[in-house]
């Protein structure tokens, strides 16, 4: 059985996959940090890895282009595509939520109010936050009750709810894999594909929200376990050339913060 397969098929459970979106995950996790231009045909090669036929590949990258995002560039018969200015400008923050380490304690003061705050969980008709505020508005701050994760659990929105699952099915499914260079490519861009529509669309649920019946007791620490373990593998792909797939530069030392907390 391929490996890669239950991951692919949680991908298509969410309907027809968004290649472009796809293309954006290439490009943060596997191209920035590498010069930030890829050869069409390793591309290619690595979403083809995953079921993205030629032909939709070639229809994502023109709808990219012709939205601004990134633009082509052919020298003899070698095709490759780098961000735009806009398309660099939208990365910065978007990369720094998707890479950030994850927390080193747990949260012990949280505020409950009636306006949304960065990072929020909309529960019981308000907003809980992690911290103190001193926003407007009314406001409860204190420590969450013994029963409270349940509570709060229990009322999640259920697209949240649902993306949580997927995300710990990915994670189980890669558990224990020794992958081949190619493939712990393609596993991990499917990673932090998932990874990605999760942090960049919902609020952070800290570990300690989670139920003792969730499969993965700690999401944020485990997304960053998986990917240490198929970064080796998946970088010596990009160092690799093959026929006419030139090998793609070096990584940049920035590369290795990556879940990593920055030390000054």
């Amino acid at each position: 059985m391929d490996p890669l397969q239950p991951l692919i098929d949680n991908l298509l459970s969410d309907g027809r996959p968004r290649v472009w979106s796809l293309v954006i995950t290439v490009f943060g996790d596997s191209v920035q940090h590498r010069g930030g231009r890829i050869a069409a045909v390793r591309l290619n090669r690595l979403l083809g890895r995953v079921g993205i036929e030629s032909g939709a590949l070639r229809t994502a990258l023109s709808r990219l282009s012709r939205d601004g995002w990134v633009e082509g560039r052919k020298v003899g018969r070698t095709s490759s595509y780098s961000l735009t200015k806009t398309g660099l400008a939208e990365f910065g923050p978007a990369t720094a939520l998707i890479y950030a380490p994850p927390p080193d304690r747990a949260e012990e003061v949280w505020t409950f109010g009636t306006t949304a705050r960065p990072n929020a969980l909309k529960v019981a008709g308000g907003w809980l936050s992690p911290g103190a505020s001193s926003g407007r508005g009314f406001q409860i701050t204190g420590s969450l009750g013994a029963h409270s994760a349940a509570e709060i659990w229990g009322n999640l929105d259920s697209d949240h709810a649902e993306a949580l699952h997927k995300m710990a099915h990915d994670l189980s499914a890669l558990t224990g894999l020794d992958l081949p260079p190619l493939e712990a490519a393609a596993a991990r861009t499917l990673l932090i594909h998932r990874w990605r529509r999760l942090v960049l669309r919902f609020p952070t649920v800290p570990a300690e929200l989670f139920p003792a019946s969730f499969p993965v007791k700690n999401l944020h620490e485990a997304v960053a376990q998986t990917y240490a373990r198929l970064s080796p593998a998946a970088e010596q792909w990009l160092d690799q050339g093959e026929g006419d797939m030139i090998a793609m530069p070096s990584a940049s030392e920035l590369w290795n913060l990556r879940f990593q907390t920055a030390v000054n």
